[in-house]
């Protein structure tokens, strides 16, 4: 791979910004008719798990009206409806879109869904925020953002990672140059594996984008784009036994390694999967070690709590080589607010963090691991994103 150095690097970095900001997507202040109180109408879809962590903060949002909940269970949506106080609820996707009217669809099924499910809206003129991926292919994805485009209409895709205000320290710090010139980076998020849903462990699934997509939004997000990847993925446990489909064969990797080259010289690396003993468990509750780590020519760096729980950060440098632990307040991040952020930026006009370009981005990494361990070969990518992030 041809070398970068530090300066031609900063200077694509400045070029692709520029580039971003000559996009044809719309600002969000422009993509929206904001109503009088400055809230926004949000659907939602899936109310299964994920729509306990969501619909509170949503309903809890004074920039969030919420209008309908959807769910091809009925019951599920019914009930969410009446626990949330949402005057519409649906069965099927299609009464949803032609029922009572809103801005922001909400996407919490399962994952192999998204795509269809996200283009439906769009092309009802609905923007989308979509739990992770958007999309199942990174060319799904992309469309998905053209189509937006033509519709002028916006699109962003899950995890918030880097709202934290950890996220925000670690990039600060690098970006001053503390840590001199960044090398290596680690990072891992694993458990036993859910057992609510078939879908995680079918075509479509796997430990990359339901847990390592977390470690890779945070690792780009912090080093840059990646320009091309390696890795192993496999299945260590064959057969699971799920609560909506019993016993299933398990098909998508429950367990990945994943190499990065970014086009600084620096080399990361994310492990993941459904096979991970953790005294913390699924929650991570009392997660006090580091579980991504940073190392440049000045110092070293580590975050504390999972990057979608994080506590603090831990930084040593040639300056302060015993370190201090740094950022210990949440400042309100939870993994689950990303619609609520969207609503707010949506009602405000103010322009988000999360970024549809980083969310395709990594979904390309996630396809490149798996190509990469059906061929054995490295492999390059295409996509980018503007950078830095903070």
């Amino acid at each position: 791979m041809k070398k970068l150095s530090r300066k031609r690097f900063l200077q694509q970095c400045g070029a692709l910004g520029a580039a971003a900001a000559l996009s044809p997507l719309p600002s969000v202040a422009a993509s929206v008719r904001v109503v009088a109180d400055k809230k926004i109408r949000v659907g939602v879809i899936g109310c299964g798990s994920v729509s306990g962590m969501y619909l509170p903060h949503l309903s809890k949002s004074p920039f969030v009206e919420l209008v309908s909940a959807c769910d091809i269970i009925p019951e599920r949506a019914k009930k969410a409806a009446e626990k949330y106080r949402i005057a519409n609820h649906y069965p099927h996707i299609d009464q949803m879109l032609a029922g009572a009217p809103f801005d922001l669809f909400v996407n919490l099924t399962n994952m192999q869904e998204h795509g269809r499910l996200n283009r439906q809206a769009l092309m009802a003129n609905k923007h989308v925020w979509s739990e992770k991926p958007m999309a199942n292919t990174y060319r799904e994805g992309r469309d998905l953002l053209d189509l937006a485009r033509q519709r002028k209409l916006r699109i962003w895709g899950a995890p918030a990672v880097v709202n934290s205000p950890q996220f925000a320290f670690m990039a600060k710090t690098i970006n001053e140059g503390k840590l001199g010139k960044v090398a290596a980076a680690h990072a891992h998020y694993g458990h036993l594996g859910p057992t609510w849903s078939a879908f995680f462990y079918e075509k479509g699934g796997g430990s990359l984008p339901d847990l390592g997509v977390y470690n890779l939004a945070t690792l780009t997000g912090l080093l840059g784009p990646a320009v091309s990847v390696v890795a192993m993925t496999n299945v260590i446990t064959p057969a699971r036994k799920t609560d909506d489909k019993g016993e299933i064969k398990v098909v998508a990797e429950d367990n990945a390694m994943v190499l990065m080259a970014h086009a600084s010289g620096a080399l990361s690396h994310v492990q993941c999967g459904f096979n991970y003993f953790d005294p913390y468990g699924h929650e991570g509750s009392g997660q006090e070690r580091p579980t991504i780590s940073l190392v440049g020519t000045r110092g070293g760096m580590h975050l504390i709590g999972y990057d979608w729980k994080p506590f603090g950060v831990d930084l040593a440098t040639l300056d302060d080589e015993k370190g201090k632990r740094y950022a210990t307040d949440s400042g309100g991040y939870v993994w689950e607010q990303g619609a609520s952020v969207i609503a707010e930026c949506l009602a405000t006009g103010k322009e988000p963090l999360i970024n549809a370009e980083h969310a395709l981005h990594v979904l390309e990494v996630i396809e490149a691991a798996r190509e990469s361990q059906a061929s054995g070969r490295r492999i390059t990518l295409q996509s980018t994103f503007r950078w830095p992030v903070v």
